[in-house]
């Protein structure tokens, strides 16, 4: 029955998007982590991404992350600048204390800027943060 199901909530997991230097394309890029802000390890994280608007949409992109320990981050993706005008939304699921999570978290377009910017918990950055 409904009323026996707990949907756990997800509480100090979040997404954040960073400007960083990439050695490889000699620019600077935009990345994706998924940070890991409890005291417990997160086994089994999957990441699925996509951007959309109203008139396009990207491909889903799976991205098995494994597992994340205490306090610390995981690279997720470069978005390219042309998805930074486009919703971005980021499904994750995870086991942690014997329990299954989901939460999506959306970054609205337009809002991957650096007018943006804020500290970034554990990773000691400024990028743009959704809790």
């Amino acid at each position: 029955m409904k009323k026996d199901i707990e949907i756990p909530i997800v509480e100090g997991v979040y997404i954040a998007v960073l400007k960083e230097w990439d050695d490889e394309f000699l620019a600077q890029t935009w990345n994706s982590y998924i940070i890991n802000d409890r005291d417990v390890t997160i086994e089994m994280v999957l990441v699925v991404t996509k951007g959309y608007d109203e008139e396009r949409k990207t491909s889903l992109l799976r991205h098995g992350i494994g597992t994340i320990a205490p306090k610390s981050s995981a690279k997720i993706e470069m978005l390219q600048e042309e998805l930074l005008k486009m919703n971005n939304e980021f499904a994750v699921t995870f086991f942690a204390d014997s329990k299954l999570y989901e939460k999506k978290y959306i970054f609205k377009k337009n809002t991957i800027n650096e007018n943006a910017f804020q500290d970034i918990p554990v990773m000691d950055q400024r990028g743009v943060l959704i809790k």
